[in-house]
């Protein structure tokens, strides 16, 4: 029987799946997303490239039936893409900088169904309004870790959620991949929703 295969070692990705029914094997592709080759690409673009590298980096090391799903995604902010702060300076300047405003959340997914030797991939936005942050939340935010390693610096799941007003689209998009576009992604590849919920659990690699 074939597995569902999830290309990614976000937690939060993992527990997205999960809450929808669909329990995967983890194998981490250990793409480079810093490569300069996807510097000179808009932020849409990149994603796409990134999940579409990171799915067939996975296929490559698996052998057996499975679905491999692979996501990326970053924060669109005046047409510039904000990835992962990875520092607290970078930290605290996303967050002055998007303080009171909004932007696009990006997440490219790619599909490949090693079973019938297809692959679909598609991108979700959803726009992110937040709301006037203070210096000493910002401050208070950043101290706890929690944007450093998340794109654009923030997580709705997280402690940055009490600085989100309000979202545009997809929920799930913003945590980490989405749902419902996952679920039409199988359609396309021929699949019911609860075939996909009744894939082999594998253990994790």
């Amino acid at each position: 029987m074939a597995e569902f295969i999830l290309a990614s070692a976000s937690p939060s990705r993992k527990k997205l799946l999960e809450a929808a029914g669909i329990h995967p094997r983890i194998v981490v592709s250990n793409v480079d997303e810093e490569d300069p080759i996807y510097e000179s690409m808009n932020p849409s673009e990149m994603v796409l490239a990134l999940a579409i590298v990171k799915a067939h980096t996975v296929r490559a090391l698996v052998d057996q039936p499975c679905l491999i799903l692979a996501c990326d995604s970053t924060f669109e902010f005046n047409g510039v893409s904000l990835g992962k702060p990875l520092t607290h300076e970078n930290a605290i300047a996303r967050s002055r900088m998007v303080s009171g405003k909004s932007g696009l959340l990006h997440t490219g997914h790619c599909l490949i169904d090693t079973v019938r030797g297809v692959e679909i991939s598609d991108i979700a936005t959803t726009k992110v309004n937040f709301s006037t942050i203070t210096d000493q939340e910002i401050e208070d935010y950043v101290a706890s870790g929690e944007p450093l390693n998340v794109a654009g610096g923030f997580t709705l799941d997280g402690e940055s959620s009490a600085f989100i007003s309000s979202i545009e689209g997809d929920y799930s998009n913003v945590i980490g991949l989405s749902i419902p576009l996952l679920r039409t992604m199988t359609t396309h590849l021929g699949y019911t929703w609860r075939q996909v919920r009744e894939l082999s659990i594998g253990e994790d690699s």
